[in-house]
């Protein structure tokens, strides 16, 4: 059987679909972008992007691992703890995790999701 390499050329660049206002937005007017590169039902892998704005997150139900591309930000648990967004910033946000983005200068990030 063979198998085929999901992948996307630099992911810098890559052209995106719009994807709407981030859902739960309560500051700015966060417009988000996105391409998928892989999904089997239990793993997701793409891009994203956000223009700037802020949002809460109550509870992941899932488990992202973030590299940040491009853009700047910060996200806040719910301690209180930062954690800078900048290019180059790898983040894991586990299942449970509560907190708040809040994107500063458009943010572009290569996410993993395992459910």
């Amino acid at each position: 059987m063979k198998h085929q390499i999901p992948s996307s050329a630099c992911a810098a660049n890559a052209s995106l679909t719009p994807a709407g206002i981030r859902v739960g937005a309560d500051e700015g007017n966060p417009q988000t972008a996105v391409k998928e590169i892989f999904s089997d039902g239990s793993t997701d892998v793409g891009i994203w992007e956000c223009t700037p704005g802020g949002w809460e997150v109550f509870k992941r139900e899932d488990t992202e691992t973030c590299v940040i591309i491009s853009g700047k930000g910060v996200i806040i648990d719910e301690s209180g703890q930062e954690q800078a967004l900048y290019p180059g910033a790898v983040i894991v946000l586990p299942k449970g995790w509560s907190g708040r983005w809040r994107i500063t200068e458009t943010l572009r990030k290569i996410y993993i999701i395992v459910q």
